[in-house]
């Protein structure tokens, strides 16, 4: 044992160096308090029903009514408790509080990927801290992106075993790449796994290709397979996830559509122009030398001191208006003016890392090169969506499920793990081989004047290079004329924006030639023989952590946190509404707020079941009807089948307001009429003007489930809810003959199932979205049970999985320990 510490002494320093910098950064967290994320916000309002029956039950229901009408939990939130990643995560965060585990898992799967690489240990922990530092990881913690900071944290390690995989491991590698690739997986941003693979097939080309060269094909092969195995057994680990995700995905706005649309591109997979909604500006990946060239965020930049609060102050402190009044107008002002709607901030890599990685395109001689400079490109052009269509479409129309994601740029993660990978390679490359490498302290040279001359320009001319005025200008122009009713004056505010924007370029960019410069000096006095490595390596260390520090604190501080009392109380206080609404105390009925945009706002959830909500993957069905039925104006027809029986209106200014809606027509009722339609279209036309509880249309496909010869028209027939648990509703119903019933509940055919008197009974889909049944004449008793076949698979694959992937560790481990008595034996 004294052996091995003193074996490891360095990686146990590095990890202690790193959980003392993520302390230090997230001191709040460690004083009780936590983040107000508007993302963890609208999730806690889309879970606040599923975990209010999870601590009644003991377990999480499968479906929740709070969202949409209803949908399936498992696309919310999922317990996976057959999971082994379940409990390794659940183990860290219990020591490491969230978002201090989120940062600590960057900066150890950053040191692992470099570590595998045979990086020195103080090397690679520099390394890592490029990585993790990146200012978008920080951006993305702050925004409330968890599972996406959590999934972008396990990409590197799974680089890592992949090429320890290539390199001939054959015990470890497969094991390491079983484990990362399950909690990548566990985490469940598939997006972000989708850009890793990616990543991974162009590097297994260059493998193959190295495997060819060398005549090596056989133990390509053998590492290959071995690598699958290790694949399928961290799919099979998460199967309760994406078995279920995979059966949801094809009903949901990632899906087909159910009614044709003019552009057949729409027909499956996302929408193109909402996909390409955020997409990197070519000119913007200046911010990857130098943060705020298009202004940082959308807001919260300017201060006091700023143009626009001078401005204020200056025609507007006459009649009134304070120091504290302008700087606070200034700071909601949209100093960014890129292309994208708005941004909480850059893609900033480091100056002095993007300073390397240049340097290293030139002198760096390493198969992993090619690699890193073939993805980066690739990357690059794919981040620009629809600013460079070229490859985006190509991607997006030919390469598979490439277009069930949105917010392209959002493939950057990967060339902010390569570019500081390639900046290490560089210092590695410089430490070990400078004295043969050619003309070095030329090439060293020449890249600081092509990098450094690039900030200086922007610092000195930043007028001649960008135009600091995005597409929204005019329209900026006009908004504030209507307010001041000037528009002399509303020019000369926007004047002022624009200079705070150049100001803010101009001050980052003398801010980055400084760190270039001292980067390139450190570098200099090392090829000089001035500087010991270990001092190079210390030197950019402290520079780097104090580059990327100060940039992300920027969007991620102390003032992001807050009492952890406060952030639900203030994100979900109770409005007198609300407590007005919850003293009706009938098992279920909905509730619409039209106070903000109810369909991307979950915060109605909290407290009600709601028809709104918040979610990246709607069920398509729900989606079409957002965009046939509420297109403009409510249908008030499809509130009523719905059974909204509330809709909260009102202002700020005028407070909110309660409707009460009469013509809601109930958790379920008998119709008179049914009628056929031959397809989807056709339905939705339907429901466009109609009395749902008068009359039921349903799609031509069902006519095999219903009978119309022995349906009845009902008289003196009765339907009553009598218990409500989100994935088990009960109802009663007396009927003299056999009757047609309509249920205000959304139909999902994967997993409902309905029983009357315990015998199960097909259901049939009616208008459009809601469950529906023929029911047999007399008094009887309605079940509808959630039981997703796809939930008990996916569930008992994961836990034989989970055993395999546990023993092959403990197997691992003890055969390492074996092989190593064996050699100090021998010896």
């Amino acid at each position: 044992m004294k052996n091995w510490f003193k074996e490891n002494s360095a990686h146990l320093i590095v990890i202690a160096i790193f959980v003392a910098l993520v302390f230090f950064y997230f001191t709040p967290v460690w004083q009780g308090q936590t983040l107000a994320q508007s993302d963890v916000v609208q999730a806690q309002g889309a879970q606040k029903e599923m975990f209010d029956y999870k601590a009644q039950d003991g377990k999480a229901p499968l479906w929740t009514n709070s969202m949409f009408g209803g949908m399936p939990t498992y696309q919310i939130w999922s317990a996976s408790e057959n999971n082994i990643g379940t409990y390794i995560l659940a183990a860290v965060k219990t020591v490491f509080p969230q978002p201090i585990d989120i940062v600590l898992f960057y900066l150890l799967g950053g040191y692992f990927l470099l570590s595998v690489l045979r990086i020195r240990p103080w090397l690679a922990a520099l390394g890592a801290i490029a990585i993790a530092f990146t200012s978008y990881n920080f951006i993305y913690i702050e925004a409330g992106h968890v599972t996406k900071a959590y999934a972008i944290a396990f990409i590197p390690p799974v680089i890592g075993a992949v090429i320890m995989c290539f390199r001939g491991s054959r015990l470890w590698g497969p094991v390491l790449l079983a484990l990362f690739m399950a909690l990548e997986i566990r985490v469940n941003h598939l997006q972000m796994t989708y850009y890793m693979l990616i990543a991974l097939m162009v590097y297994v080309i260059f493998a193959l290709i190295y495997a060819i060269r060398d005549k090596k094909v056989k133990e390509f092969f053998i590492a290959s397979g071995l690598q699958l195995a290790a694949v399928i057994v961290a799919v099979m680990v998460n199967a309760s996830i994406l078995i279920p995700t995979y059966e949801y995905s094809k009903l949901s706005t990632r899906g087909h559509a159910n009614i044709t649309k003019v552009d057949a591109s729409k027909e499956k997979g996302l929408d193109k122009q909402y996909a390409y909604e955020w997409s990197q500006g070519v000119g913007e990946t200046l911010t990857f030398l130098i943060p705020n060239a298009y202004g940082g965020g959308s807001s919260g930049v300017l201060d006091e001191k700023s143009n626009v609060a001078k401005f204020l102050m200056s025609t507007f402190g006459a009649q009134g208006m304070s120091n504290v009044q302008a700087a606070e107008i200034a700071s909601r002002m949209p100093v960014y003016w890129g292309d994208k709607p708005f941004t909480s901030g850059p893609w900033y890599f480091g100056a002095g890392v993007l300073f390397l990685f240049i340097l290293g395109l030139v002198i760096v001689n390493n198969r992993l090169k090619w690699w890193i400079l073939t993805t980066t490109i690739l990357i690059l052009l794919l981040s620009f969506g629809k600013n460079f269509t070229l490859i985006s479409d190509l991607f997006f129309d030919y390469f598979p499920m490439y277009n069930k994601f949105r917010a392209v740029e959002s493939i950057l993660v990967i060339a902010a793990i390569l570019i500081p990978l390639m900046a290490v390679l560089t210092l590695n490359e410089l430490i070990t081989k400078a004295d043969k490498i050619e003309k070095l302290d030329k090439k060293v040279l020449y890249t600081f004047i092509g990098v450094g001359g690039v900030c200086l320009l922007i610092a000195f001319v930043p007028d001649l290079f960008l135009s600091f005025k995005n597409k929204d200008h005019a329209q900026l122009v006009e908004s504030l004329t209507q307010q001041v009713g000037d528009q002399n004056a509303a020019n000369q505010w926007v004047n002022s924006l624009i200079k705070d924007r150049s100001t803010v370029a101009t001050m980052d960019a003398y801010r980055s030639f400084a760190i270039v410069l001292i980067t390139f000096l450190a570098v200099w006095f090392f090829i000089k023989k001035k500087l010991s490595a270990n001092i190079l390596i210390i030197g950019l260390a402290v520079i780097f952590l104090f580059d990327l520090w100060s940039v992300d604190k920027r969007f991620l501080n102390d003032k992001s946190f807050m009492e952890k009392r406060l952030v639900t109380s203030q994100a979900f206080q109770e409005r007198e509404v609300d407590q007005l609404i919850r003293m009706d105390k009938d098992l279920s009925y909905r509730v619409i707020d039209l106070t903000t945009n109810p369909f991307s706002d979950a915060r109605a959830s909290y407290y009600h079941k709601s028809l709104g909500g918040y979610h990246a993957a709607k069920l398509m069905r729900f989606q079409e009807i957002l965009e046939n039925q509420f297109n403009g104006a409510v249908n008030e027809d499809v509130l009523d089948m719905f059974n909204v029986r509330y809709v909260i209106t009102g202002d700020e200014q005028k407070g909110q307001r309660i409707q009460r809606r009469s013509s809601a027509a109930g958790n379920a009722w008998f119709v008179d009429q049914v009628t056929f339609v031959k397809d989807n279209a056709q339905e939705m036309q339907a429901i466009s003007s109609f009395n749902p509880s008068k009359e039921a249309f349903v799609n031509e496909e069902f006519k095999d489930k219903f009978n119309g010869q022995r349906l009845g028209v009902p008289v003196n027939a009765s339907i009553k809810l009598t218990s409500y648990h989100p994935d088990k509703m009960v109802y009663e119903y007396s009927t003299p003959t056999e009757a047609f019933a309509v249920f205000s509940e959304v139909y999902y055919e994967k997993g409902w199932k309905a029983f009357v008197d315990g015998k199960e009974i097909p259901i049939i889909r009616a208008d459009y979205i809601l469950r529906a049944l023929q029911l047999p004449g007399g008094n009887h008793k309605v079940e509808f049970i959630f039981d997703p076949e796809s939930h008990k698979l996916g569930g008992m694959l994961t836990l034989i999985a989970s055993i395999i992937l546990g023993l092959g560790l403990v197997a691992a481990v003890y055969l390492s320990v074996k092989n190593d008595k064996t050699k100090k034996a021998i010896t």
